[in-house]
This record gives structure tokens, C-alpha cells and sequence, in this order.
């Protein structure tokens, strides 16, 4: 494992220690924006946007697809081996303990993912809701050790 994702792994079982925060094991696969993970093309009015209105990204903070009834939109969650996501998007296999993570490409999709089991890390339950403006919040608020402030996660 890469030093630099050690030392975030590290802050956010710190994190996830302090906070009692539980585990829980998802299946996680990956997504794009593209017509064969949600069925539009470039061009259409709804290309690269999330059932919560938001664009898709992958980010330091990514865009993750989950079942409302387990992870509310909004829900910030730690995912080992793939950084930090937000539920911003739902699925029509997304059902369960199961997640999608955004990935730009199909390739990236299959070279840097697959299909596994993972064990995810609840940082912040979400409310249903998300906005771009949270998201670029989460994003911008990243500090020098690559983690998130612990005070926006409790805002």
C-alpha cells in the first residue's frame, strides 16, 4: 500500500475508533457517466448527473451510488482502496449492502475496480440531501494530511 493512502487510512481508522463508528461490508462495483452503466449518452440533458442533481466526479471526495434505505444521500463514507465518497446517486441494482463508485472510464472501471467486497467506513450519515456547493465544500476543505476536517464531517 502507497504511504500516502496508508497515512489517510490511518487518520480515518483513528477517526472511525474515537467516533464508535461501526464497519459494514458492501459489495462495491463501478460506474461512468456512460450509456452503460446509465443508459444516456453525451448530450442527453441528464448525462453525468446524479439522482441528487449533482455531476458526477471523481474526485478527493467522489460520487458514489448507493440504496437510499441503507446509505441516504448525502451519507460521506471512507472506502479502503478507493478514497472518500459521497452518495449522490441511486441505481436500479443498486440494492442492499451494495455500492457503485464513479470511475471516468470503463477501462478504469475494470483496471482500478472490478467487483469486490469491502469493508466501508460510515463517516457522516447522510440526510437525503446533497448540493454541488456541499460537495465542493467537502472538496476544498481537504487538508495537507488528505483527510477531511473532522469539524465539516459534523456539520
Amino acid at each position: 500500500m502507497p504511504k500516502e493512502e496508508r497515512e489517510v487510512r490511518e487518520s480515518v481508522m483513528a477517526s472511525v475508533t474515537a467516533n464508535n463508528v461501526r464497519p459494514m461490508q458492501v459489495v462495491a462495483t463501478g460506474y461512468t457517466a456512460g450509456v452503460e452503466s446509465t443508459g444516456k449518452r453525451p448530450g442527453h440533458p441528464q448525462y453525468g448527473i446524479t439522482y441528487s442533481g449533482v455531476k458526477v466526479r471523481r474526485d478527493f471526495v467522489s460520487t458514489i451510488a448507493a440504496d437510499p434505505k441503507v446509505f441516504p444521500i448525502g451519507t460521506v463514507l471512507y472506502v479502503p482502496g478507493y478514497g472518500y465518497g459521497i452518495v449522490a446517486d441511486t441505481g436500479s441494482k443498486i440494492k442492499g449492502k451494495k455500492i457503485d463508485l464513479y470511475f471516468e472510464t470503463r477501462k478504469q472501471v475494470f483496471t482500478q475496480w472490478g467487483k469486490r467486497k469491502v469493508t466501508v467506513y460510515v463517516l457522516k450519515r447522510g440526510n437525503g440531501k446533497l448540493t454541488e456547493a456541499r460537495l465542493t465544500q467537502l472538496n476544498e476543505a481537504v487538508t495537507a494530511e488528505k483527510t477531511l476536517p473532522r469539524a465539516l464531517l459534523e456539520s
